[in-house]
């Protein structure tokens, strides 16, 4: 079959893998339909996870097609369409059974990281039965794959993490995949304003249309004297940090108000500065987190009833076969106009 391969920091390689076959009997088999490219992954190819080797196949995010079932797996068979979601499950561990299943045991995020993942024509799924969704009927698959990670990512580690209440002014740094999730699904929580931050106008005027109240381009102006000028010099009740960076990090706690919640979203690959001496005496909240996935029931429901639209955030799509074309725009996502990118495995 043929598979995205990780060759070392910086290098891609399309080409030929064997097919994944079934190891243990709560694997399946899936042939991917629909897969795509995660901030995640762009930190791999930067040389920010060094757990990620020579020779693995990225990608832990898609919808499929089930092809072939371990004899303990049950809730699946071939032939139906599945979501996969980017955090394995075995169901059973100490973590599992508190719901922490990004620490499951057994599994946790392994796809695309410590074994091959779904920027692949097949993947094998390991605890099939608690780590794959059925499709409904009538939704677009598109939208789905949007529930994979960055749904449940912005929802669990930025909207409840930050504790997002009715009334709330929230700000969100960074108008990217995450944050835009997260601009979507706080939108749930009915705060009274969102404030958008970003360096780029286009995805900061995309931001409005998906509900930001007011936007923040920080290239051309100091965004925490912004912000603070927007509230009044009050600051906001939650940040929600969705790029990574130690510069976006230090917006946030800058910006926040007395009793503020810093909801730390983005994946860190340098030290950040914490300014607890300030910090203290605001009775401010800091969270950090791996998703776990176990919004992705409910997700899936808002989607299949349309409260929440995921596919909007779709801006390119390719064919598997051009995934290193793919992973060229997302790179370049401010001069591409790119949110997130769609690979098809027709």
């Amino acid at each position: 079959m043929k598979a995205l391969i990780f060759r070392g920091p910086g290098k891609l390689e399309w080409g030929e893998k064997d097919k994944p076959t079934i190891q243990e009997p709560t694997d399946a088999i899936v042939r991917i339909t629909k897969t795509t490219i995660c901030g995640t992954d762009l930190h791999i190819l930067g040389g920010d996870v060094p757990a990620v080797t020579d020779g693995r196949t990225l990608g832990h995010e898609g919808v499929g097609i089930v092809e072939e079932v371990g004899s303990s797996v049950n809730n699946f068979k071939p032939g139906d369409r599945v979501l996969i979601s980017c955090v394995t499950s075995c169901g059973s561990c100490d973590y599992c059974k508190k719901a922490m299943y990004a620490h499951c045991e057994k599994g946790g995020w392994i796809l695309g990281h410590l074994i091959d993942g779904t920027q692949a024509e097949y993947v094998r799924i390991p605890y099939a039965d608690t780590s794959m969704y059925h499709i409904p009927e009538g939704v677009d698959e598109e939208a789905l794959v949007m529930l994979s990670d960055i749904f449940p990512t912005s929802l669990e580690i930025g909207v409840i993490n930050g504790e997002v209440q009715p009334g709330d002014v929230i700000a969100i740094v960074g108008a990217g995949p995450v944050g835009m999730a997260a601009l979507l699904t706080a939108q749930l929580y009915s705060p009274a304003e969102i404030i958008m931050i970003d360096l780029d106008d286009n995805r900061l005027e995309l931001s409005q249309k998906f509900g930001a109240t007011k936007t923040v381009n920080s290239s051309k102006t100091n965004a925490v004297e912004q912000v603070l000028e927007l509230t009044d010099g009050k600051g906001v009740d939650v940040a929600i940090e969705a790029v990574g960076f130690p510069v976006t990090f230090d917006i946030c706690q800058q910006i926040l108000k007395p009793g503020g919640r810093l909801a730390n979203v983005g994946v860190h690959g340098k030290p950040v500065e914490l300014h607890l001496e300030q910090l203290w005496i605001r009775n401010v909240k800091i969270t950090t987190g791996l998703v776990s996935t176990s919004t992705t029931p409910m997700l899936l429901k808002t989607v299949q009833s349309g409260k929440i639209k995921p596919e909007q955030l779709v801006t390119h799509r390719f064919s598997l076969d051009q995934i290193l074309q793919a992973y060229e725009v997302f790179r370049n996502a401010a001069k591409e106009k790119a949110m997130k990118v769609i690979l098809s495995n027709d």
